[in-house]
């Protein structure tokens, strides 16, 4: 998770964010209310729509009157408020790694906002997590002996309607898994 944050007010510019994430190499700011608490997020993709435009006139599709304004509303902005993704998924700093991984997964976002009691406290983005990947395989091997590794794998096996538990076997040696047998 990320501490150090870069944060904006709900009022700041849009060109001001703009300068503000391509300056510090970022490719999300959150915005904050006065009194710390999330508004929102502004992100890449927030900036990118607005380069691109409306795209022409489309037909109003009835029913949806209020979901075009607020489209024109955040393609034509002016302030970090207008623009921004408003309904950000977020989690509680005691959530797990393995929760948020798979958060990102489902709900398709490249980063959730860390909160304790309503206020941000850190963001983990994908390469937060992508750390712990590359992490896992050497703690693994030196915290876990193989033998439970090898029962853990195939139980995980018996599990997986794909695998035939009884013509694949795993081996483990140094906490590396080699599969054998046959599909």
């Amino acid at each position: 998770m990320s501490t150090a944050l870069v944060t904006v007010a709900p009022g700041t510019p849009v060109v001001e964010v703009a300068r503000l994430m391509a300056a510090r190499g970022i490719s999300a700011v959150p915005v904050l209310e006065a009194e710390g608490r999330l508004a929102g997020i502004v992100t890449e993709a927030d900036l990118v729509r607005r380069v691109a435009g409306d795209g022409g006139r489309r037909p109003m599709v009835t029913g949806r009157a209020a979901a075009e304004a607020d489209r024109y509303a955040r393609l034509h902005g002016s302030r970090a408020g207008d623009v921004m993704t408003g309904a950000v998924v977020t989690v509680e700093e005691d959530a797990p790694a393995e929760a948020i991984a798979r958060l990102m997964e489902e709900r398709g976002v490249k980063r959730v906002p860390v909160l304790r009691d309503g206020r941000l406290v850190g963001i983990v983005s994908r390469a937060d997590l992508l750390g712990l990947a590359l992490a896992a395989p050497a703690a693994a091997a030196g915290e876990v002996p193989d033998e439970r590794i090898r029962r853990a794998v195939e139980a995980a096996l018996r599990e997986q309607p794909w695998a035939d538990a009884f013509s694949v076997w795993p081996a483990v040696a140094g906490g590396v898994v080699t599969f054998h047998g046959s599909c």
